[in-house]
């Protein structure tokens, strides 16, 4: 008993250290545990590829259904556990709402709103950091409202799949840091940031997106006051209201690898707006189509920009009721694009 006292004392100080040492329990546990969970699981270990039943299983031909393997777009040994196994952190399936009126997060939560054929949703970040991905349906139209936040990338992506509807996971990977989701009908691996497939069936298929913006409520709700606001009646405990990655989000702490740290030209963590469209090529490893980027605080400064994007001119816009960019054609048609932090835009478009 004295022994087992001592151990469990020994283990509690060592724990106790290490969380002082990364400065708080939310850094510990993003610094600590997360790293050391992904390569304890045996059964999803980025080191050894032979017990990662996960991605065997996306590069398998799946004879029921029909669908035929495809040589992954991204070289599996970068796709690396993120710690929790698949569906450990749950999407959240079956959403429920508030209105400005019952909502009980503030004018400056943070939120991704999207406006579809007139109907207007807010999705807040206190949700979205503890499950990443919604499934909605928003005016008709069958939606996945994906939040990675390791890498601040927020994108909204029909679910209409293969002549079908699916619902989108989170696998429990990540690639350059990033959110790798995965969908249902084909159990498929995609590159958040990029919005396309990188490993199973679905491999290079580029998901269809919808503008959105990242944004406070108490702005979008001036602009959209009969707005339904996702609600923190999840169905599962959680503290939406605590966010639960310690220091991330300021600091220039970066946990997983990431590429092309060389060719930054701003701060890790800088927030920036990128907007991209995938041409069809397939290069592996690498992004194929039109894609460019803005600083946030110089386009705040300046008002406008204009971007050369795919052989044409687009504006970048500081929208000032939203306080966020935007992107438009020529025509005034908006541009499906996503806030992030800096080292995004090198690491998957450089």
């Amino acid at each position: 008993m004295k022994r087992y006292l001592r151990t469990g004392f020994g283990t509690a100080a060592i724990l106790v250290l290490l969380a002082l040492i990364a400065g708080n329990w939310g850094d510990f546990k993003l610094r600590v545990l997360a790293p050391a969970r992904s390569y304890l699981t045996i059964s999803n270990n980025p080191l050894l590829k032979s017990f990662d039943t996960d991605l065997q299983g996306a590069m398998a031909v799946s004879s029921e259904s029909g669908h035929k393997a495809v040589a992954p777009r991204v070289d599996p040994d970068d796709i690396l556990s993120g710690g929790p196994p698949k569906d450990g952190i749950p999407s959240v399936d079956n959403p429920r709402f508030d209105f400005a009126g019952t909502t009980p997060f503030g004018d400056d939560e943070k939120i991704i709103g999207v406006v579809i054929n007139g109907e207007a949703k807010a999705y807040p970040y206190g949700v979205l950091n503890w499950h990443e991905i919604v499934n909605d349906t928003v005016a008709g139209v069958p939606v996945s409202v994906t939040y990675c936040p390791l890498c601040d990338t927020g994108i909204v992506f029909s679910r209409k799949l293969n002549g079908g509807v699916t619902t989108f996971g989170v696998s429990g990977k990540l690639y350059q840091s990033c959110l790798v989701m995965y969908d249902r009908k084909t159990d498929s691996l995609y590159s958040q940031p990029w919005g396309t497939g990188i490993m199973g069936a679905s491999t290079n298929v580029a998901l269809k997106r919808f503008p959105a913006v990242k944004t406070k409520l108490g702005a979008w709700l001036k602009v959209h006051p009969k707005s339904k606001i996702l609600s923190p009646r999840t169905g599962y405990r959680r503290d939406y209201f605590q966010y639960p990655y310690g220091n991330y989000y300021t600091d220039e702490y970066i946990i997983f690898p990431i590429r092309n740290l060389n060719k930054l030209k701003t701060g890790r963590k800088t927030p920036v707006t990128y907007v991209w469209s995938a041409d069809g090529g397939t290069p592996a490893g690498r992004f194929s189509g039109a894609s460019a980027y803005v600083v946030q605080s110089e386009l705040k400064k300046k008002g406008n920009m204009i971007l050369v994007f795919g052989g044409r001119k687009i504006t970048a816009r500081w929208d000032a009721e939203l306080d966020t960019p935007r992107f438009f054609d020529a025509s005034g048609t908006e541009l499906p694009s996503s806030s992030a932090f800096g080292f995004v835009w090198p690491a998957f478009f450089e």
